[in-house]
């Protein structure tokens, strides 16, 4: 949600308000906003507390990635997280 001030920001750990200044562009084309979010959402099904802590990191730094894509490695990794945890 975006207003005059800020908006709120959903990432793999949660919703953040942030003020506008706060913010960098990394200037996206519409469809790599698009792959970001597919990505992020991903990330969302398969995180949990309850995972192992290496298993955490792995999903925390894919979702700091300044790139709208994963390599296929990266991909395989989170398709067999995502069987393995029944997301």
């Amino acid at each position: 949600m975006v207003s005059d001030f800020g908006c709120t920001v959903r990432m793999w750990d949660g919703e953040y308000a942030v003020r506008l200044q706060h913010l960098k562009s990394y200037n996206y084309l519409s469809a790599e906003c698009e792959q970001m979010q597919v990505i992020s959402d991903g990330i969302n099904r398969v995180y949990s507390s309850a995972l192992e802590e290496s298993v955490q990191k792995f999903l925390e730094m894919l979702g700091k990635l300044n790139r709208a894509y994963l390599t296929q490695l990266e991909e395989k990794v989170l398709s067999l997280l995502e069987s393995e945890t029944g997301s």
